[in-house]
């Protein structure tokens, strides 16, 4: 049995992937990663089986936002061509959650930039998803910022099933990445969203210029806040913001971060995100041994993959994806334990 196989195993029986061992991970050699992945895929298979659950993200918000991110195309330092636009309307919202359903995405994603949501974006959302449950009954994300605790319980009420707020980064990086609000803001809003009764989606951003250790931080604290959903972004970098020009990342140390993660968070649903069409390249398929998650279509304001190239890419593979009864029998589930 190889030394990656013995850390499955230990991850499976729940034991601590100490800290040498993660960073070993990521120092994993390039001719070793097939050994690697197919550890990954161990624990992988154990909790999700070839099941992989499809996400599709509505931009309800775009632009016009006063924080300062170095890796943000929207933010208020950025300089890059992009459309701005308030909130949309309830009717584009439910437009959006039509089109998930006829290609048969499980989680439909509202995402809105700015620091946070005011009260009347909160009010269409919560009219939006009323009618999405009512009419689709699928699984609800919403990604609206730094949250006051009575806009999350009205979210719940609504009928929300999730909400994401990524930490980005880790602790010791934050700082080099963006100074108008701080990791703890962002922890704050994960920990209130639990109170309130959402599931937590956190994840995180990999090359922005930080360490290996770093990236061993961020999975160690998603661990400790026990997120239930955890998107991997690799860093695409655009024109016109303060990580323009950033190249850091390879095919194969993607799939070292997608493996690390899988073994620190074992149980999690772990989703290749933003960038992954850019930095794993030709070897995209492979990700899928350590994640169960992929997002489908364009992100915010980036293009993605054709969503027939997604299907193809999985069926290839001899997954299968998860099927919308299924994810709302998921939810029933949860709701009755």
């Amino acid at each position: 049995m190889n030394k990656w196989k013995i850390l499955a195993k230990k991850a499976l029986l729940g034991e601590e992937i100490s800290n040498d061992e993660a960073l070993s991970i990521l120092e994993c050699r390039d001719d070793e990663i097939l050994q690697l992945l197919d550890a990954a895929f161990q624990i992988r298979q154990h909790y999700f089986g070839k099941k992989v659950k499809l996400n599709m993200i509505m931009n309800a918000k775009s632009g016009l936002c006063p924080e300062n991110c170095g890796y943000c195309s929207q933010s208020s330092i950025s300089t890059a061509p992009i459309e701005s636009y308030r909130m949309v309307n309830k009717e584009t919202i439910l437009q959006g959650a039509k089109r998930a359903s006829e290609l048969n995405i499980g989680t439909y994603c509202i995402v809105a930039s700015g620091r946070g949501p005011s009260n009347r974006d909160v009010n269409v959302v919560v009219e939006a998803v009323e009618e999405i449950k009512e009419q689709y009954g699928l699984k609800v994300c919403a990604c609206l910022g730094l949250l006051k605790p009575e806009q999350a319980k009205r979210l719940k009420a609504a009928g929300v099933d999730r909400y994401n707020h990524n930490i980005n980064t880790s602790q010791n990086h934050h700082s080099a990445i963006t100074t108008s609000h701080t990791y703890e803001d962002r922890v704050s809003t994960v920990e209130l969203v639990k109170e309130a009764g959402l599931s937590p989606c956190s994840g995180v951003i990999v090359g922005m210029k930080e360490t290996k250790q770093d990236v061993v931080n961020m999975a160690n604290s998603l661990k400790a806040l026990d997120a239930d959903s955890i998107p991997v972004n690799f860093l695409h970098a655009i024109d016109g913001t303060p990580l323009e020009g950033t190249n850091e990342l390879t095919p194969m140390y993607c799939l070292k971060v997608l493996a690390l993660f899988r073994f620190i968070n074992p149980a999690k649903e772990i989703r290749i995100s933003g960038g992954r069409e850019v930095n794993l390249r030709s070897l995209q398929p492979l990700g899928l041994y350590a994640a169960n998650s992929i997002f489908v279509g364009d992100y915010l304001t980036t293009a993605g993959q054709e969503k027939n190239e997604d299907i193809k890419m999985l069926e290839d593979l001899g997954f299968v994806i998860e099927t919308v009864e299924e994810m709302k029998e998921s939810l029933a589930m949860d709701k009755n334990q």
